[in-house]
């Protein structure tokens, strides 16, 4: 009996052992990220009968991530995987501290591959492993020499491309390599085969490293043996022209338009090809100009107010330290070589608008910013002047009625005609005798 009961208990203590999970104790927090120790096969190795797995070995067990990874492109550590040439998404398994990749069709003979470990593994504490790392082989074909380099550019701000997808099409057989750019927009794309290229570049908004129709983009052809690749601009793509989107007025000469896409920077309009007309009546008005937000401000900037004549100036002498040698500038390495797309344009009108009234804006072919032209007509509404209807306020400032203002005096003396006359002189004084 006291056998089974020393065993329930020790059962009992076994199980709330096993119930409670704490950190191992002693020693302080991990806090470091795991580390890349090796990858399989080594960078730059030939292997004709290849049918294994790409490896990335680590030094401590990395967390397989909330998502799975079902072959689907959206597991945790399917996004960390760039595999390529291949379109369809590759087999990427957790192998608790190894991660292992293969293409979903199975190793092509003579071919070169290209596998790529993004930033973002990280450990079972979350400390993440935020460098990359490529492995670059072939099941037969010639080692990879040729490097691409270059830059990618947003074209909608102006501003580098961070992180963009850069895919190089290897001609004839259109098999496609992928890689992302850095956070300057700038790649370094090799090794890979010799041949003619179009490279592309493009903005991955759903991170799946494939170029998909909406996103925006930008492509280059370079023939055999060269390297260096213009610059990427990109910008969204559509082969429909714009549509007028808002109109709204400015002041009392002008009105911005509004546009659905970014439009073209080359494109300027002749007198004709822009009219107003006010409604009912289909009134045509002169129009000046219908030009970008920045060249309308420059153009039409107000002159600045004139000096005031009554200021006095005051000449101090004041004891100047000296000036030191003037410093170069740095060089701005990320200075743009284009100005940002804009989808706003601003029409000034050679007449006043006419408070309360409806205007028809009309433009002729207007381009986006790849080309595809449309015919705008749209409607502006011009709103009614402001009224002040509200009544002046009563001046706290002024002077109140001065409730003591002198009143008729009762006391007066009456008029002059109830008044006795003065006494004559001569008869109060009298002449004194002579002598």
């Amino acid at each position: 009996m006291n056998g089974r009961r020393l065993a329930g208990a020790l059962l009992a203590l076994a199980i709330a052992a096993c119930a409670k999970m704490e950190p191992p104790p002693g020693g302080p927090p991990d806090l470091l990220p795991p580390g890349l120790i090796a990858t399989v096969p080594d960078s730059l190795a030939v292997l004709p009968d290849f049918s294994g797995d790409v490896e990335f070995l680590f030094n401590e067990t990395v967390s397989e991530g909330g998502s799975p990874n079902m072959g689907l492109g959206t597991g945790d550590l399917e996004k960390l995987i760039i595999l390529s040439p291949s379109e369809r998404i590759p087999k990427v398994r957790w192998k608790r501290s190894r991660v292992t990749v293969r293409p979903a069709e199975g190793w092509r003979p003579n071919t070169v591959y290209r596998v790529q470990l993004l930033p973002g593994v990280m450990d079972i504490r979350r400390n993440r492993y935020d460098s990359t790392r490529v492995v670059t082989f072939t099941t037969g074909a010639p080692l990879p020499e040729l490097h691409l380099t270059g830059q990618v550019w947003d074209w909608t701000t102006a501003r580098p491309a961070v992180r963009a997808l850069v895919v190089a099409v290897l001609l004839p057989d259109s098999l496609e390599y992928r890689m992302t750019a850095d956070s300057a927009g700038m790649f370094d794309f090799g090794p890979l085969p010799t041949g003619d290229y179009l490279v592309y570049g493009a903005i991955d908004q759903n991170k799946n490293a494939r170029l998909d129709r909406r996103e925006a983009w930008d492509s280059m052809p370079m023939p055999k043996d060269s390297t260096a690749v213009p610059e990427l601009w990109v910008f969204p793509h559509d082969t429909v022209g714009p549509r007028l989107s808002k109109t709204e007025v400015k002041d009392s000469l002008s009105a911005t338009l509004t546009f659905t896409q970014p439009l073209d920077p080359e494109q300027r309009f002749s007198a004709g090809s822009v009219r107003v007309l006010l409604l009912p009546d289909s009134i045509a008005v002169a129009v000046l100009t219908l030009l970008p937000r920045g060249e309308h401000d420059s153009l039409y900037r107000p002159p600045p107010p004139p000096p005031d004549s009554n200021e006095v100036e005051v000449e101090v002498e004041v004891a100047k330290a000296p000036v030191p040698a003037a410093t170069p500038p740095a060089v701005d390495s990320i200075r743009p070589a284009r100005t940002a797309l804009y989808t706003t344009l601003v029409l000034r009108m050679a007449a006043l608008w006419k408070p309360g009234s409806t205007y028809v804006v009309e433009i002729d072919s207007i381009r986006n910013a790849n080309g595809a032209g449309a015919d705008i007509r749209g409607p502006l509404e011009v709103p009614e002047a402001k009224v002040d209807s509200t009544p002046p306020a009563a001046d706290s400032t002024g002077t109140p009625a001065d409730s003591l203002r002198a009143q008729p005096d009762s006391a007066a003396p009456p008029p002059d005609s109830v008044i006795p006359p003065a006494p004559k002189r001569d008869s109060l004084f009298p002449k004194r005798p002579a002598q």
